[in-house]
């Protein structure tokens, strides 16, 4: 069974599901006030990789994932920009929700946004007054007090007078609070600022409450995963944990969190002038090569990425597709549908490649998450179909090219050309026709080959350079197939 590194135990943690064959998953969102960076694309990989394991292994995936559209950046980047709120939160909110389609993450069950849930956030803090672990500062807010909570820290593991030390980075200044801990659960309304109706006076909700009421509302007590950035460890995810706690909920029984990108040796940042898109990095690398760098480091391991691990990343990627077309080249075509029940023997003449790599692969995932290890025995899959393709045994390497389909399919990183997300175009003319559509390139090659029987070359030619120059490199193998590959785009 899958075992995950509980932040709170600091142990591995068998995954026990709440109901039988359904996994419960919180994983926080984004806060919609810029485009997402390489940071935000790292942990969503990582929380969809979970999702993708989970439901091939046969669980119906239960996967909430928040946006948070009010917030005080937000609030101050509507106003430096001329925008409300909503116009700016829901600009970014659109950026964020296409980028992490173009990386290949899935949709969750439910994405709900904080604005929809005032309501529920406001009763929750009703509850919270009425157990004594918050209080109110008249035309100031309502907050909680952290010394009602006696598990407070836990989660960061650290001691209440350590995290006193560092509350002024973290946490809100205020001096009327009755500890320098206590948060805000409902901020009192500024001029000009959005606000809604309370009992206490208007305004809008603290950043934590929000977590709580959507997390609770949509999967109830004792869900099974709480997942994030581990940058939320401290001080978002021990508020929740405290506010849920003290208003007498379970909360989630595992906490599982994934770790920072650096870039030399640095934590990517604005500040630091090495922060990167992930619009950029998916115009110059492709989802795939994003997809794979991430996996090839530990979930919870700071990785270090730059233009090097990418292109190693991108190459990577490609051996898995010149398997297919070097048996395509050799007259083989994969006609087998692999089982989406790793329980379910093959079907094809030769199994002991599909048996070993995927006994392999589950042990790997089942081992905390790890993706290393599961890639390793997904591209040992591929060395032996090279080396059986070399070696004339055909069978043989096409189980093994179906083997490294499916497993590869399930990290999110797919194989074959019929899948293959295509980069953005330049602006050139001849590039606005090839448009970023399959079916447009399928379009052409099909051209193409019908100007080479004609004896056409010239138009050939022609057709091959538009698709070069959006990023489609052909390939004309001995059987007369004419195979096509996205790679990265070049100038």
């Amino acid at each position: 069974m899958l075992r995950l590194f509980d932040t709170l135990t600091r142990r591995q943690t068998e995954l026990r599901p709440r109901k039988p064959d359904r996994v419960s998953i919180y994983a926080c969102g984004p806060t919609v006030y810029d485009a997402p960076h390489l940071g935000h694309a790292r942990t969503a990989v990582t929380y969809d990789v979970l999702c993708r394991y989970l439901t091939w292994r046969g669980f119906e995936v239960d996967l909430v994932s928040n946006i948070t559209d009010i917030d005080d950046k937000i609030i101050a980047r509507a106003a430096a920009e001329g925008e409300t709120e909503a116009e700016l939160a829901k600009r970014f909110e659109d950026v964020y929700l296409a980028e992490m389609r173009a990386l290949g993450v899935g949709e969750p069950r439910v994405r709900p946004r904080a604005t929809e849930y005032v309501e529920e956030m406001v009763g929750f803090i009703g509850k919270l007054l009425e157990q004594g672990a918050a209080y109110v500062i008249p035309d100031g807010g309502v907050y909680f007090e952290v010394s009602k909570y006696s598990d407070y820290g836990r989660l960061p593991h650290r001691s209440m007078d350590d995290l006193r030390a560092g509350a002024g980075a973290r946490v809100e200044v205020d001096e009327r609070k009755r500890d320098p801990l206590d948060f805000a659960l409902w901020k009192a309304a500024k001029q000009g600022e959005p606000a809604w109706d309370s009992p206490w006076m208007p305004g809008r909700p603290g950043w934590h409450i929000e977590c709580v009421a959507m997390s609770l509302e949509l999967l109830g007590d004792g869900f099974d995963i709480h997942g994030g950035g581990s940058d939320l460890i401290f001080p978002h995810h021990e508020n929740e944990r405290a506010e849920a706690e003290a208003a007498g909920h379970r909360f989630a029984r595992i906490w599982m969190h994934s770790a920072m990108v650096n870039v030399d040796g640095e934590k990517m940042a604005k500040s630091a002038g090495n922060f990167r898109t992930l619009g950029e990095a998916l115009s110059a690398y492709g989802p795939r090569a994003l997809r794979l760098a991430f996996l090839q480091s530990h979930y919870r391991s700071t990785m270090e990425i730059d233009d090097a691990v990418l292109a190693g990343a991108a190459s990577a990627a490609e051996r898995i597709d010149a398997l297919g077309r070097r048996l395509l080249a050799a007259g083989v075509r994969d006609g087998r549908e692999v089982t989406a029940n790793p329980e379910k023997p093959p079907t094809s003449p030769s199994s002991t490649i599909t048996e070993e790599t995927r006994n392999a692969f589950i042990e790997a995932m089942n081992s905390d998450l790890s993706t290393p290890a599961a890639l390793a025995a997904v591209f040992d899959a591929l060395r032996k179909g090279n080396v059986n393709l070399d070696d004339g045994k055909l069978a043989e390497a096409k189980e093994a090219h179906c083997v490294v389909k499916e497993l590869s399919g399930v990290l999110g990183i797919p194989s074959g050309t019929q899948t293959i997300t295509i980069p953005a175009p330049t602006e050139s003319p001849s590039d606005a026709s090839v448009g970023d559509s399959i079916q447009n390139i399928e379009r052409l090659v099909s051209e193409r080959k019908e100007a080479r029987r004609d004896g056409d070359y010239a138009a050939a030619d022609s057709i091959r350079e538009e698709l070069r120059k959006v990023g489609i490199e052909l390939e004309d193998t001995p059987t007369g197939e004419t195979l096509w590959r996205a790679t990265r785009r070049r100038e």
